[in-house]
């Protein structure tokens, strides 16, 4: 629940005022000679009614002014005050605040897990892509009604500045994996990565960019990868027109229709990655060892070492160290029978 909603700023603008009669009711009295106690009890039995005597007489005019006017603006303030508070159970603000309570506590649990900054497009489809996989996620919109939105979805999902610090501290950065900044302003996108990346310097931050110039900032505030949309759009657009029927092909073997990417699960093939432990026996040995391209249906199509350089279709020569993580592509049974030989000398 906001704290700028109506019916909180109603409630606090009524005990606001409330406070600020029984004071000047107070000072009034004691003015008039009365004391302390005197002066409160008579400006609480006052504004609420309850019919006791006055505890002294009031007979001068300015003292008859002054309990009028208690009676009138004491009343109206807890008047207004109650009428806030049911405006907030009418509302279901007082549910939408129990339910951010829990949120809050099931964020706290989270290990991990993704933070998405920004709900438009790109983020909506993220986190499509995300939930399908069963991936954990944190959502951060500076949007309220976005947010709210997301709530009722089942979403986890926070109002606020992503570049904020303490947003970012609530959405579990230090337990978190992944920071994906998908704004579609890229100074934002690019202030987003410095803090987040100050935060938690072992975050994988997946930033968005708009414009080419902007890709080497992010890269140098640490982003780990810079997606460019108009770029990837315009790829595509090229292959609609340089290669239709071959682009028409790969359309058909998109995954839930509209995905820019192949679903080589079409063709019987799976995409995985293992990484090199200690106890691997390929650890300081070549690829050529593994026959990668023997009898086995699989292939590695990237190696990403150790300190973060990545290769793309390695040669046979290079080098396998621990940390390495190998991207294989290949038959589901030929990657089942690879893994537990990369792990141990068992398999």
């Amino acid at each position: 629940m906001s704290t700028d909603s109506a019916s909180v700023r109603k409630m606090l603008g009524g005990i606001l005022v409330f406070l600020g009669v029984c004071a000047a009711g107070t000072i009034g009295y004691l003015l008039a000679g009365w004391t302390v106690d005197d002066a409160v009890y008579m400006v609480i039995i006052t504004i609420f009614g309850v019919g006791f005597e006055e505890v002294q007489p009031v007979t001068s005019v300015p003292l008859r002014v002054l309990t009028i006017m208690v009676i009138i603006i004491g009343y109206g303030a807890v008047i207004y005050t109650v009428g806030g508070f049911i405006q907030l159970v009418v509302d279901g603000e007082l549910n939408q605040f129990l339910g951010a309570r829990r949120m809050t506590r099931e964020i706290d649990q989270l290990e991990g897990h993704t933070i998405v900054c920004g709900l438009g497009r790109m983020g909506r489809h993220l986190c499509r892509e995300l939930r399908a996989e069963g991936r954990s996620f944190v959502v951060i919109d500076a949007d309220d009604d976005v947010v709210t939105e997301a709530g009722e979805r089942g979403l986890l999902a926070l109002e606020g500045d992503a570049s904020d610090e303490e947003t970012l501290r609530l959405a579990g950065i230090e337990r978190a994996a992944v920071v994906a900044t998908v704004l579609p302003n890229d100074a934002t996108n690019v202030f987003i990565t410095l803090t987040a990346k100050a935060m938690n310097a072992d975050l994988l931050i997946v930033a968005r960019a708009e414009n080419p110039r902007t890709e080497p900032k992010l890269v140098a505030c640490g982003a780990d990868r810079v997606v460019m949309p108009t770029t990837i759009g315009a790829a595509k657009m090229s292959q609609i027109i340089l290669k239709p029927t071959a682009e028409e092909l790969l359309d058909r073997l998109e995954h839930g229709g509209g995905v820019d990417t192949l679903d080589v699960t079409s063709f019987g093939l799976e995409l995985d990655q293992i990484v090199i432990d200690a106890d691997s026996p390929y650890a300081g040995h070549s690829l050529h060892e593994l026959e990668v391209r023997g009898a086995l249906g699989y292939l590695v199509v990237g190696l990403r070492h150790a300190d973060g350089s990545t290769e793309l279709h390695p040669s046979a020569d290079t080098g396998l160290h621990v940390g390495d993580t190998l991207v294989l592509l290949g038959y589901e049974d030929d990657i089942l029978e690879i893994e537990p030989r990369l792990r141990n000398h068992s398999g």
